[in-house]
């Protein structure tokens, strides 16, 4: 899931025309398991300027209606009495064709999963962002705008914190019109690589899907005749190869 920023105007430290940074940041899902605190996220810039980049973290809250809503983490006055996740450091300044890494550190109570939005966000750097960056380079930064009009894409990743006490349970119901999962446990599962194709032809597939079931929640799917559907069902480190087809 690659969320965009369309931020103009980047030219970087070179003077050519439409140079810029270019960050990747890998995965756009990532699962902390129930016996991890910290997971490690890299950020790589194959551009060829150094990329300013802000992470930015909400947490995304369900409603009764199951509608997702992105809220701030909270923050007590007391940085040890956080509930959620924090980035650190939340500021990264990455060379050209470089890497550097920023470490997600949850805390809080783990007794049911929690999701959380943590944005990737390159800028141009002022004085308020807490780079460590001199004024003159942030100005020399600035001055090369004018070499010539960027844009600077984010990437914003979605993170799993499974509960301390994962478990797994998985009910299949293989119908004869439709095929179903339904999630009894209490973390989330993984439906990779989905792919719809004709038993005839077997390059003739729809585009691969990649879904989540959360806990308490079902993944379904209408059974065509003379198709097959696979995909590989994920449950935390095991992972099973399912085929179903459809005559």
């Amino acid at each position: 899931m690659k969320r965009l920023l369309a931020l103009i105007g980047l030219g970087g430290f070179s003077l050519a025309i439409q140079a810029g940074p270019n960050i990747n940041v890998g995965t756009v899902y990532d699962y902390l398991d129930g016996d991890k605190s910290t997971y490690l996220k890299r950020v790589f810039n194959g551009g060829d300027s150094t990329a300013f980049v802000k992470v930015n973290i909400l947490e995304i809250i369900y409603d009764a209606d199951g509608v997702p809503q992105e809220v701030p983490v909270k923050t007590q006055a007391d940085a040890s009495a956080r509930d959620g996740l924090m980035a650190s450091p939340a500021r990264l300044i990455v060379p050209a064709n470089g890497m550097q890494g920023s470490r997600l550190l949850y805390m809080g109570e783990r007794d049911t999963e929690r999701y959380f939005r943590v944005r990737f966000v390159p800028v141009v750097p002022e004085k308020e962002d807490e780079f460590a960056v001199s004024q003159e380079e942030r100005d020399d930064y600035k001055k090369n705008l004018s070499a010539g009009v960027n844009v600077m894409a984010g990437f914003g990743t979605v993170f799993f914190v499974r509960p301390k006490n994962t478990r797994f349970d998985s009910v299949i119901d293989d119908g004869t019109g439709t095929y179903s999962i339904r999630n009894n446990g209490n973390s989330v599962v993984v439906v990779d690589e989905f792919k719809n194709c004709s038993l005839k032809e077997e390059t003739e597939c729809e585009p691969t899907t990649k879904h989540h079931i959360l806990a308490g929640k079902s993944f379904q799917f209408e059974k065509k005749p003379g198709r097959e559907y696979r995909f590989q069902l994920i449950e935390g480190q095991a992972k099973k190869t399912m085929r179903i087809a459809s005559r």
